[in-house]
């Protein structure tokens, strides 16, 4: 299969597979022409970094489920300890999503949306500027 046929049938952008082979995560064979040859086997992997990549997993995530998936002799506890830490990962971004709702909300309801000047909302951005400033 050429680059075009295993990314349409893996879903992944042709850009994306070449640089996933950059980086070393599939290896497709060469034809003499230099074009890439992608087995079955290149196009599984693919499809499974896809997948991996859409649950959040980062490319080490990636390296690793993959070297795990490939290692007959795992233990399914490492595969379990990579993919606890995404989900631990992605409980923290709903933890600091939820704050930033309630503070979004908090500033929406106090504001008073009409023709006056004054607005709590445009203070607290300025006031969070302040901080930034100061900790860099």
């Amino acid at each position: 299969m050429n680059i075009g046929d295993v990314s349409a049938r893996s879903g992944l952008p042709a850009k994306t597979i070449r640089y996933y082979e950059d980086i070393g995560l599939i290896k497709p064979l060469r034809e003499a022409n230099g074009y890439r040859a992608f087995r079955e086997q290149e196009l599984h992997k693919l499809a499974f970094l896809g997948r991996a990549r859409a649950l959040g997993f980062t490319i080490e995530d990636c390296r690793s489920l993959l070297a795990l998936y490939e290692d007959k002799s795992r233990a399914s506890a490492d595969v379990k300890q990579i993919a606890q830490a995404q989900l631990d990962r992605i409980e923290a971004k709903i933890r600091d999503l939820e704050a930033m709702r309630e503070t979004l909300s908090h500033l929406i309801e106090n504001c008073a949306g009409d023709h006056r000047p004054d607005c709590p909302i445009l203070e607290d951005l300025e006031n969070g500027a302040h901080l930034v400033k100061a900790s860099e």
